[in-house]
């Protein structure tokens, strides 16, 4: 059994030794997120071995704000009307907005199972945090969330976290109205940004479709009897609830208006039926670590309390795998760190984890095995693009629909033109 603090102190470790210092954040000006998934073998096969990187926000950022004097910084001051009208003055690129953190007080020291361990720094998907009309203010907190530890009992719950991410096409949005009641929760969301409208789901929706479809993707699942589930997040020290993670990842039941018509219906993840054999709903298992990441913007503000200047987001990626050849891969705006305007579209710019080098590794793999020791799945018609190497995965596809239709209707997804490639 592991305890949070040892699985994230395990990951931060990782990240500060093992990691390049290409690709980090500039001492005490940028900060970052980090993210791991991590194997946690049993006693006589060895210790944790964390593999990959990746970051959370969303539906699950969406969480009570306490009193003022809780919050280790002062709320914004501003109006949302004025924040919107700021907001469409200033002209500033997408990597350069800032989230608004806090830490979490108490000590959350608890154990997890052994398996396979999904780590998340402190981060969300948020923006800035507007404080309600003072006439407007929720009363003490005193029921079930008060109970299980989430908001202390007694405390007021002024406002709520708000999340950047905006609704997709087909969900009912969000209500904008003061206060706690700004957002409609258990939404469908893209990922934030000021520039042209992203195709990329929020991190706390592809985490519940992870937990329906597995974290493997369609291309795996040809070698894989049943799909490969995360048995627990453990999330960093930061803004935390443990109600709006579950309804983010598993339960995912949207809070409703009265005569608000959402023009569809939804249900909750957690009962989806009718999956192919192998997969299931998992009741994933959530934790807080009491460890803060030494560069997450909440540790790096702290660090420059009485500096000028303000603190902004690293512009680039570091991606790093457990695989013995080239584990480490720096990116920058979707490209390899260095490629310049005239290498872009080439080889030489293509990060290690974009969908055509993958592809790529996987057509070796296949390669590799000889034609009647092939799944049988690849073995029944001639496949050439990687869009029909995915969909050739019969039961990841069924799997994939039948969510679809019962829970996430208005899901993105790109057109198959973009997947045409070979």
């Amino acid at each position: 059994m592991w305890t949070a603090d040892e699985i994230a102190y395990l990951c931060y470790t990782h990240y500060s030794t093992r990691l390049p210092k290409q690709g980090k954040p500039e001492p005490d000006r940028e900060w970052t997120l980090l993210a791991a998934v991590v194997k946690v073998n049993s006693a006589a096969e060895g210790s944790c071995d964390p593999s990959d990187k990746s970051l959370p926000g969303g539906d699950a950022s969406i969480i009570p704000m306490l009193e003022p004097e809780d919050q280790p910084c002062a709320p914004v001051s501003q109006s949302a009307e004025v924040l919107e009208n700021k907001r469409k003055c200033e002209e500033i690129p997408a990597h350069l907005i800032t989230k608004r953190m806090r830490t979490e007080p108490g000590d959350l020291l608890r154990e997890i199972p052994s398996d396979i361990i999904m780590h998340y720094s402190t981060g969300k998907e948020g923006s800035l945090q507007i404080p309600p009309d003072s006439n407007n203010s929720s009363p003490p907190a005193n029921g079930p969330a008060a109970a299980k530890g989430t908001i202390p009992a007694g405390a007021k719950v002024v406002d709520i976290y708000r999340t950047g991410a905006k609704c997709v096409p087909g969900e009912a949005g969000d209500t904008q109205k003061p206060g706690v009641a700004y957002h409609q929760v258990g939404l469908l969301r893209v990922k934030p940004g000021r520039g042209d409208q992203t195709c990329s789901m929020s991190c706390s929706d592809k985490l519940a479709r992870w937990n329906v479809l597995g974290c493997q993707g369609a291309l795996l699942m040809h070698f894989l009897e049943k799909p490969i589930y995360l048995a627990a997040v453990v999330t960093g020290k930061c803004p935390y609830s443990p109600e709006a993670m579950k309804r983010a990842v598993i339960d995912r039941k949207p809070s409703f208006d009265s005569g608000l018509y959402l023009g569809m219906l939804f249900s909750m993840c957690q009962h989806v039926s009718r999956l192919p054999r192998g997969f299931q709903v998992q009741e994933l298992k959530m934790f807080q670590s009491n460890l803060l990441f030494e560069h997450s913007r909440c540790a790096v503000q702290a660090k420059r309390a009485n500096c000028p200047g303000k603190v902004v987001p690293c512009g680039a990626a570091i991606g790093w795998s457990a695989v013995p050849e080239q584990p480490v891969d720096v990116s920058c705006n979707g490209f390899k760190q260095g490629a310049t305007k005239k290498s872009v579209g080439s080889l030489q710019a293509r990060s290690k984890v974009c969908k055509a080098e993958l592809f790529n590794m996987f057509q070796n793999l296949v390669s590799s095995i000889s034609e009647n020791k092939r799944p049988e799945s690849l073995r029944v018609k001639k496949l050439e693009t990687y869009w029909e190497y995915k969909e050739s995965a019969a039961s990841y596809q069924e799997a994939w629909r039948t969510l679809q239709k019962q829970a996430f209707g208005s899901w993105i997804r790109n057109s198959p033109d973009y997947e045409q490639f070979k």
